[in-house]
């Protein structure tokens, strides 16, 4: 390993990953065959699945799952915090013991292009893809392209699973997807 490679020892590395120089590892999984560029950030708690790339300058903190196969651009950052705060109540600086860490699922085949800013509490689905530079606020349903601030449906990809908006229903929610809108609603 180089000098400007930081590993902790919790961290659990799968066979052929491929390491940058200038990353930040601690706590952490990274699965077999998975790239990871110059400059990124993999906190405690977060797992990388088989066959990723992460490209550079991207943070991915506590409570990040990122499933097999999935593309993440440059300077890519993932929240894990709806409401953060430097200070408790009392004025004191806050520790683990202050906040709850707040889950992001990126599944499968996923792309996530660079710039983009991925909030917590949200599932990006199994093929879908979300636009440089865009914010996603909410779930993304599978095989779906997504892009702005806030990131808005814009088309299902064609060809492949899960591309009728009627049979997304997400993870944890009795609301349905809504189509064109880009928002979940009752059918």
């Amino acid at each position: 390993m180089s000098d400007h490679v930081a590993i902790a020892p919790d961290v659990k590395l799968g066979s052929n990953v491929k390491l940058s120089k200038f990353i930040n590892l601690y706590g952490c999984e990274i699965g077999e065959n998975t790239k990871l560029g110059a400059f990124v950030e993999v906190q405690k708690n977060a797992k990388i699945g088989k066959n990723c790339k992460i490209s550079s300058h991207t943070f991915i903190c506590e409570g990040v799952t990122i499933e097999d196969n999935v593309f993440i651009g440059h300077g890519v950052t993932f929240i894990n915090d709806t409401y953060p705060r430097a200070t408790s109540n009392g004025g004191r600086l806050q520790t683990e013991t202050d906040w709850k860490v707040e889950s992001t699922i990126v599944r499968r085949g996923a792309s996530v292009g660079s710039g983009a800013t991925i909030l917590s509490r949200v599932t990006i689905g199994e093929n879908a893809m979300v636009g440089a530079g865009s914010v996603v606020t909410k779930d993304v349903p599978p095989c779906a392209i997504v892009a702005g601030n806030p990131a808005k449906f814009i088309r299902f990809i064609d060809d492949g699973p899960g591309t009728d908006p009627a049979d997304y229903t997400p993870p944890g929610h009795t609301l349905r997807w809504a189509g064109r809108s880009g928002a979940f609603g009752k059918r």
